[in-house]
């Protein structure tokens, strides 16, 4: 082997490393639902890449509105699933999308991307116990 080759292995390795990294320990954001006109939570979730805030924490109960603001054109994006819910919904590239929902239950709620590249969690806390 020369220097050549030793220096694509070593390139190809660190970008696995960095793949890996990004999607399953880097750190998200999280938001907590601010409480708007109508009674509705509400949290903005950035698209682009990944979602921002990765993390949304709602108050049980109270009918929530999620406002997706997809900023990009990736395939991978161009779609959200909420499976604890039922919810699939298209988002169209550099548009908001709301999905409306009442979280009646505590608990913690995974969201995806179609190809579940991309992920977000929803953790819905009884504030009568807390």
């Amino acid at each position: 082997m020369n220097t050549t080759d030793l220096l694509v292995i070593a390139l190809g390795l660190a970008a696995i490393v960095w793949v890996n990294w990004y999607f399953f320990f880097a750190a998200n954001s999280t938001a907590r639902a601010e409480a708007v006109s109508g009674g509705f939570q509400e949290v903005t979730v950035r698209v682009a890449a990944g979602y921002d805030p990765a993390h949304i924490q709602v108050a049980k109960g109270s009918p929530l509105r999620l406002i997706f603001d997809r900023q990009e054109t990736s395939s991978c994006s161009e779609e959200v699933v909420f499976p604890d819910f039922g919810i699939k919904k298209f988002l169209p590239a550099h548009k908001k999308t709301t999905i409306e929902l009442r979280p009646d239950r505590a608990g913690t709620y995974s969201f995806t991307c179609g190809m579940s590249m991309l992920r977000g969690t929803l953790t819905v806390v009884d504030e009568k116990e807390g």
